[in-house]
């Protein structure tokens, strides 16, 4: 491996072209002294933290965990809230890192531009080197939590282990498609990638495969319900993946709106989604299919269960004006608009869990 550059050496990082670890300086910086940005206050670089992160697609992480939760309490009479808070966490914390390293990995690879709707390293809010300095923190951050929940937890730890690591792979593999450089890259920076895959093993970046939607639909649906679920009964179950249905389908409403938004962009930059291999019209029907079905669904659960789970219903006229927007092509904001569908969506879905009556829905 070549070593590494004194300190003081530039480079340039155009967009499309990928950061090469071995060229920035001891000090992990990607820019050239005369392109940097300007200095920002504290308080502006925490704002711009905070939205790197992505926070407004967060309620694919809370509403999971809040569901597992609900399950464990109504099937088994228990809710520990230290158990909730560090479940949540958890989830939360390798869901920002996902995010980081899905902007991290489309800048190196030329995707986000000036035109896109994320445009943290385009625009220099943040430098690459802030970027992988936040994810590992994150990733190292939600493997503590993980370690606290084995200690409170009565949950086996290979099973407490195969969730937590099946989900942590999945977030940073969906865009992740060299595990080395993004590790080199924390290592310049003095940092640790725990919790990451081995150096030595390349990654798939399944967003590029149009395998992206599948690892969402699995990791934000039945595997962090179950994490919630286990963590609180202390074993698995096989209904709580049956429950997650419903928000797994609205959760890649979410993901399919914003890559039937940057379908063009994905196309020019050479890579698939699955948005790209069906086309504008049958993304059409398949929004339509991920933002109906869950109604379809409660209805059922309504009419042979408990009319507690209607609740969920009183959203339906927020998804006419998405079915509306996305049928116009507006769609600016409508990810953003999708994830607060999904959000009340998951409330009202948790609350009618809740309320409804002993014995009243299968397996509780």
């Amino acid at each position: 491996m070549a070593a590494l550059p004194a300190s003081g050496e530039k480079i340039n990082i155009q967009a499309g072209e990928t950061a090469k670890v071995e060229d920035m300086d001891s000090l992990g910086n990607d820019w050239p002294e005369p392109d940097r940005p300007p200095q920002r206050s504290r308080g502006q670089k925490c704002a711009s933290y905070v939205l790197a992160l992505r926070p407004w697609s967060f309620s694919a992480s809370l509403t999971p965990v809040a569901l597992g939760s609900a399950l464990a309490y109504r099937s088994q009479g228990v809710l520990d809230p230290r158990l909730l808070v560090g479940c949540a966490v958890a989830v939360l914390a390798v869901h920002g890192a996902g995010n980081l390293v899905n902007t991290y990995y489309d800048f190196s690879k030329g995707i986000d531009h000036k035109k896109s709707d994320d445009r943290t390293l385009v625009d220099r809010i943040l430098e690459p080197k802030d970027v992988v300095r936040l994810g590992v923190f994150l990733y190292t951050l939600g493997c503590i939590c993980a370690a606290c929940l084995y200690y409170l937890s009565p949950l086996k730890l290979e099973h407490l282990a195969l969730i937590y690591f099946g989900g942590l792979s999945g977030s940073f593999l969906y865009t992740g498609d060299r595990v080395l450089k993004f590790r080199l890259a924390s290592n310049s920076l003095g940092t640790s990638c725990l919790g990451l895959p081995s150096a030595g093993i390349s990654g798939i970046g399944f967003k590029y495969v149009a395998l992206g939607d599948l690892i969402i639909l699995i990791t934000f649906g039945p595997l962090a319900v179950m994490f919630a679920y286990a963590v609180q009964v202390g074993s698995l179950a096989i209904f709580p993946l049956v429950y997650a249905i419903p928000l797994a389908l609205s959760t890649e409403a979410i993901l399919h709106s914003n890559n039937t938004r940057d379908m063009e962009s994905d196309r020019e930059a050479g890579i698939v989604t699955l948005a790209i291999l069906i086309g504008p019209t049958f993304s059409y029907v398949l929004y339509n299919t991920l933002l109906f079905l869950p109604y379809l669904i409660f209805s059922i659960l309504a009419t042979h269960c408990s009319i507690s789970l209607a609740l969920p219903l009183l959203t339906i006229p927020m998804a006419f004006s998405l079915e509306r927007q996305f049928r116009s092509q507006a769609f600016n904001k409508l990810p953003q608009r999708t994830a607060k569908l999904n959000l009340l969506l998951g409330l009202f879905y948790v609350f009618g869990i809740i309320l409804a009556p002993a014995g009243s829905l299968p397996k509780l």
